[in-house]
């Protein structure tokens, strides 16, 4: 099958493999050594003329040369373009290139397929409609996989492809996202594939507001994503319950970055919200300050303004839940048993399907169906803890048992398999094989700032809580 390669131009000569280019190079060689007095003659008119035997002689070879290796192309090309190149390659002059444009008409027309995929929507479904044979559809996705997943192609994303006419691909583009693009190119003996993405250009800014109805509508009223909301409760997710502690009143305070991307009309589109810098809330029940720290390249966490890791050892909830529909207590009427007895955790209500998460890092010990608590997973953590996620309605894709689990890992969905009335997940906590109450448990922090660093961090929180700014706000309009 012909190649692309490239010439000392920058140029390139479609249908001239490697060895064709060399058996001209020896053709070039042998003729130059022969006629060597000859050539070293400057070229002038009259010498032209006496080297165009020489150049047609050269030329011919050439052409049967290559026509040996890439008989496809037609032979007006060979004589008009190559024979160039076959005398320069003797004559040691630069080189005058074939100009695919000056012989569009002579040359195949690469298939180009593009198109934007839908909901339900596959690239391999996707092209199989559009005749692409199934072939291609497998080399395209085992040569992207290390690099791209198809298996996480999203509604939106779009692509172009180029077939050759025998169906081969030349050329494969993905684009995952307006910053996020994959490429595949046809190279000598096989493929070549690249990720591109698109730089974004940071800058800082601050927002601030006191919450009126939830913290997530504060922030979307300020004019900003939901996203920024997301991120600002994961750093105090050991210490608040934003879905239930948030009061009316409650002030927040964000610096952070916010992302932009230039367009090639130089214009700066905005990207969404970055990371956080510094952040604080202050509600009826906490006051609490954090600042990003990176105590190693690429490594960092959020740190009170004491050095402290805001993490904990355990979160405050399994989930994100609409209420709490039991506590933990000595005794309880159950409304299916209809007796009294203890309910040593908290059920949670929430939509059946919500995720359930590991509060803390673990190792799955149970997966499986256990009486009343329906489909049930138990976390092993360090100091003797359990952790118990019941009424389960299926379990974390892979979940098995003896894996280790981070924090917030997910292990299954909600859902009121067992003794339940209705969509929630029981959670409970054991300490050394007795229960114990997890609203009132107090884990240990984690990590703090390594001593050495002390000083550093201390100039960095200084910093970065200067531009967040002190005081109690008064309006929302105190945003910037």
């Amino acid at each position: 099958m012909p190649q692309e390669e490239e010439w000392n131009t920058g140029r390139r000569v479609p249908g001239v493999e490697i060895r064709t280019v060399l058996l001209a190079g020896v053709v070039g060689a042998a003729l130059a050594l022969a006629f060597w007095p000859l050539l070293r003659a400057q070229p002038s008119e009259a010498s032209g003329a006496a080297q165009a035997p020489l150049v047609a002689a050269a030329a011919d070879a050439f052409e049967a040369a290559a026509l040996e290796s890439a008989p496809q192309l037609p032979p007006r090309i060979w004589r008009d373009d190559y024979a160039q190149i076959t005398r320069a390659t003797v004559l040691g002059l630069p080189v005058l290139l074939f100009d695919p444009e000056a012989h569009a008409d002579l040359l195949p027309i690469p298939e180009v397929i593009s198109g934007v995929l839908g909901s339900g929507d596959s690239l391999a479904g996707y092209l199989a409609l559009r005749g692409v044979d199934p072939v291609t559809v497998l080399t395209i996705e085992r040569e992207m996989r290390p690099l791209y997943d198809f298996q996480r192609a999203q509604p939106g994303q779009r692509f172009e492809l180029y077939l050759d006419t025998d169906g081969t691909p030349i050329r494969f583009r993905y684009v995952a996202s307006v910053r996020e693009s994959y490429r595949l190119e046809r190279i000598q003996g096989g493929f070549h594939v690249m990720r591109e993405e698109v730089p974004l250009i940071r800058r800082r800014a601050k927002l601030a507001g006191i919450v009126t109805s939830t913290l997530y509508d504060s922030i979307r009223d300020l004019g900003e994503s939901p996203q920024l909301a997301a991120d600002f409760t994961a750093i105090f997710a050991w210490d608040v319950d934003f879905s239930r502690a948030v009061r009316p009143g409650d002030e927040f305070r964000i610096l952070y970055e916010r992302n932009y991307l230039k367009q090639s009309d130089g214009r700066e589109v905005y990207h969404g919200p970055g990371r956080i810098l510094a952040a604080r809330y202050r509600g009826s029940a906490n006051d609490l300050t954090a600042v990003y720290y990176e105590a190693s390249p690429d490594r960092g966490g959020y740190y009170r303004p004491d050095g402290s890791s805001v993490k904990r050892k355990f979160l405050a909830a399994p989930l994100k839940y609409s209420r709490i529909s039991s506590s933990y207590t000595h005794a309880r009427f159950h409304p299916i048993l209809k007796i009294n007895r203890p309910h040593y955790g908290i059920d949670y209500a929430a939509p059946a399907g919500t995720p359930v998460w590991s509060v803390a890092n673990g190792t799955v010990i149970h997966k499986g169906w256990s009486r009343g608590f329906g489909r049930l997973v138990k976390v092993r953590h360090s100091d003797g803890y359990v952790s118990y996620y019941s009424h389960l309605s299926r379990y974390a894709p892979g979940l098995k048992v003896g894996q280790r689990v981070q924090q917030q890992e997910q292990l299954g969905f909600v859902g009121s398999s067992g003794l339940a009335t209705g969509p929630h997940v029981c959670f409970r906590i054991q300490k050394n094989g007795a229960y114990v109450n997890p609203s009132r448990l107090r884990s240990p922090a984690g990590d703090p700032i390594p001593a050495d660093q002390s000083e550093i961090f201390a100039a960095v929180r200084d910093q970065r809580l200067s531009e967040l700014g002190p005081g109690t706000l008064v309006a929302t309009e105190e945003a910037l």
